[in-house]
């Protein structure tokens, strides 16, 4: 069972469209040298955010306003939702409150508070943050936006119905995971369009709870969750989300800090894109999944660009 029918994309990419053209899809002749591999890359990240967590954002506020709903909303994030959800604030016309992790990326941490939300920090991870969200959330009357939500979703989808209407048939595509907006919006489209197209979900060696997860069948937390790809860093599976990947996704791939920062280097002299952490970890899965498909064609999904100068000098050295 899908989690929407096309009535409901069709919907999704209209509000999407009023703020923001479609973004590009483009085949890369160096990617295609380095894998054996026809490589299409969806640019999520040529968005006013840099990510494509901004189509959730603007479907998610869309309801909400013509549902009369719409009253202050906070939510937690390691920056992309945020960013989403502080835009989709600005255009829209409600206060965001943004619960961020400490060491959180400093840009990110900027960009929200330029969108106009406010941004407090708190806790030692994404998690701690989450839940102190919600008790801010309950305590002011507000509206909690969790990461995972079907309007999030569908308005992620409209990425998907794009790359497909673009490139037809794909033999894969490689997908980061965070909290499952991205892969789930992917899966529903690709059953939607009835395409045979294999959905390869990746994460974080360091952050694997969606792997471990999707290998057992049901929510496996961890402890930590350590990468440099702060948009997988996930140890707490959504289980919303976990349905959705565990019938629809052909594999969920665990790639190492070494090998996403190997990515994020050829990405930028393939393309001359830069791919933040997790933005770079769809390419990863691909690079270390070399014998499924060969010769086919490929995609994978820069999901964002939102990487600090500084990390960047650092991963190119």
């Amino acid at each position: 069972m899908t989690l929407f029918d096309i009535a409901a994309l069709d919907e999704a990419r209209t509000v999407v469209r009023k703020h923001l053209p479609a973004t590009p899809q483009y085949r890369w002749p160096l990617l295609a040298e380095a894998t054996g591999k026809d490589v299409w890359v969806k640019h999520e990240n040529h968005t006013p955010t840099a990510a494509f967590k901004i189509r959730g954002g603007l479907v998610l506020l869309d309801r909400m306003t013509a549902s009369g709903r719409l009253r202050p909303i906070v939510t937690a994030t390691r920056g992309n939702h945020g960013q989403s959800l502080a835009l989709a604030g600005q255009i829209y016309g409600v206060d965001v409150q943004i619960v961020v992790p400490e060491g959180n990326d400093p840009d990110q941490n900027a960009a929200m508070r330029a969108f106009g939300a406010e941004v407090i920090v708190h806790g030692r991870d994404f998690q701690v943050a989450r839940e102190y969200s919600q008790k801010l959330a309950a305590e002011n009357g507000a509206t909690m936006i969790p990461p995972f939500h079907l309007d999030l979703v569908r308005g992620v989808a409209t990425y998907a119905a794009e790359l497909f209407d673009a490139a037809g048939e794909l033999d894969a595509v490689y997908v980061p995971i965070g909290m499952g907006s991205g892969i789930c919006g992917l899966i529903t489209v690709r059953d939607l369009l009835g395409l045979s197209t294999e959905i390869i979900g990746v994460v974080a060696a360091g952050a694997p709870a969606y792997a471990l997860s999707f290998a057992a069948g049901h929510v496996v937390d961890t402890p930590d969750a350590r990468t440099i790809a702060d948009g997988v860093a996930t140890r707490s599976p959504d289980p919303a989300a976990l349905p959705t990947i565990l019938a629809g996704a052909a594999d969920v791939l665990q790639v190492d800090d070494d090998q996403i920062r190997s990515a994020l280097r050829l990405m930028y002299r393939a393309t001359h894109n830069v791919a933040e952490g997790a933005g770079a970890v769809g390419l990863a899965g691909l690079l270390a999944d070399p014998d499924r498909h060969p010769g086919g064609r490929v995609a994978v999904v820069l999901s964002g660009g939102n990487l600090s100068g500084a990390r960047l000098a650092e991963i190119l050295a």
